[in-house]
């Protein structure tokens, strides 16, 4: 817990700008700030290789999709 009372989570990679998926079966998952795509979530691979928690999120504008993404209905 934080100081001030509040619990710190892990970034949301699904929630970043920087995010993305690559279709690619042995590395489905893709950060463009680090450049790399992996197996695992971005967020969990920073925190493996560096120890830290992500400091590159960037949350996406609310209600932000894909221009090619249909709407919900």
């Amino acid at each position: 817990m934080s100081a001030a009372g509040e619990e710190r989570r892990a970034p949301d990679c699904f929630r970043c700008r920087a995010f993305f998926v690559t279709y690619e079966p042995a590395r489905p998952y893709g950060c463009r700030t680090f450049a790399f795509s992996s197996a695992h979530l971005p967020c969990d691979t920073v925190r493996l290789s560096s120890g830290q928690e992500c400091s590159a999120f960037e949350a996406k504008p609310e209600g932000a999709r894909h221009p090619k993404s249909k709407p919900r209905s």
